[in-house]
């Protein structure tokens, strides 16, 4: 049976950047195909990318499948020339070239262009947990700036050189300034027009985030179907079984299993600020200690808790350090409400929830919503 988990439409964030630092290591010719932006609406915005081997198959999806065809014979001529360019796609035509029946119905730009040595520094801070922001020049008419010509940030720090690539000149690098500060540290991006005295350079100004962590607390059945979920969407699942000696083995959906006792949950596996935990060990007293321990000794903007709101109020009345200030981190009952009571509808229902906050969402229905679906920044459109 076929289930989709092999199609490129299924690739995360997570899998991509894996699957390049992996290209990058062993010098492999792919291209890198990225969103650079979007009029009206498409599928995915301006930052989606995907990764195109030598032989054409493409690893990850920035459309729906329209573009497979078009977007891979690019790729292979950029890799038999070696030169980043940028390529537009009229899906908004009614004739028979890309737009009809097709129901994207804007206009997308996407920058191609070799993987290269320029992407390793910025993957490699990513990977440590910082994020960054990379500029690169997707169209110029000035000739001293040509397309492909790549800078980024790093953290808070001042735009730095990548191999591979010359660097953007620093007087477009300040132009681009409040963009750079509107798209880093999400995962955003949007194109900047810039005037010079020698003409236009586009730049294409594209914030990445780390990818964001699950914290599953917990050793029972019902920790597979949410980290599962967890995997597929993307985050970084790490478990902490409190009880019992667990492998990795014992948890094969999770990137990393730890074990100890619930109050030093964290003490092996970093809790960076980017992750969101789920405490459902099943266990009154595992559970208070370690959302003591999340709440006290980590900066996690999320501790759902498994369990009806009384059992929390108990958890709470038997602690000593869980304050009133504390409560705005915590969600009792964990998940959204879905109306399922099946062990993957309960799971579904507790990674949506984080998936929401995460993205800063409230899991409403999208029929409810007056405006786009997805965060527009800068100038798009």
């Amino acid at each position: 049976m076929i289930d989709g988990s092999d199609s490129p439409w299924s690739v995360t964030a997570k899998e991509l950047r894996r699957r390049m630092r992996h290209e990058l290591d062993d010098d492999a010719d792919s291209v890198v195909v990225t969103v650079a932006d979007v009029e009206g609406a498409a599928y995915r915005r301006p930052g989606a990318k995907m990764l195109v081997e030598d032989d054409g198959a493409p690893v990850g999806a920035v459309t729906a499948g329209c573009l497979e065809d078009p977007l891979t014979k690019r790729s292979m001529e950029v890799l038999e020339d070696g030169e980043p360019r940028q390529e537009t796609f009229d899906l908004m035509g009614d004739d028979d070239t890309w737009g009809l029946g097709l129901g994207c119905n804007g206009v997308i730009d996407v920058l191609v262009e070799p993987l290269d040595a320029s992407w390793r520094a910025p993957l490699d801070d990513l990977a440590t947990g910082t994020p960054v922001t990379v500029l690169t020049v997707v169209d110029s008419t000035t000739p001293d700036v040509p397309a492909g010509v790549r800078s980024y940030v790093a953290g808070s720090g001042q735009p730095q050189k990548v191999a591979d690539r010359e660097p953007v000149p620093a007087n477009i690098v300040e132009r681009v300034d409040a963009s750079v500060s509107e798209v880093h540290g999400g995962e955003t991006a949007t194109t900047v027009e810039v005037e010079t005295d020698r003409g236009t350079v586009s730049v294409l100004v594209d914030g990445l985030e780390p990818v964001s962590r699950l914290l599953l607390v917990g050793s029972q059945p019902d920790i597979h179907p949410v980290a599962r979920l967890g995997s597929n969407t993307g985050f970084e699942v790490v478990v902490h079984s409190p009880r019992g000696a667990h492998g990795p083995e014992d948890f094969p959906n999770a990137d990393s299993v730890e074990t100890g006792h619930p109050s030093a949950v964290g003490e092996s596996v970093a809790v960076p600020e980017y992750t969101y935990a789920a405490v459902m060990t099943h266990n009154l007293i595992d559970d208070r200690l370690a959302v003591e321990t999340l709440l006290s000794e980590t900066s996690v903007p999320y501790v759902g808790v498994m369990g009806p709101r009384d059992r929390f109020e108990r958890l709470r009345a038997d602690s000593d350090t869980i304050a009133a200030d504390d409560l705005d981190r915590v969600t009792t009952p964990i998940g959204l409400d879905l109306g399922g009571g099946e062990p993957t509808e309960i799971a579904l229902s507790v990674v949506s929830e984080i998936l929401a906050v995460s993205n800063d969402r409230e899991g409403s229905r999208l029929k409810t919503n007056d405006g786009p679906i997805h965060t527009r920044v800068g100038n798009e459109r």
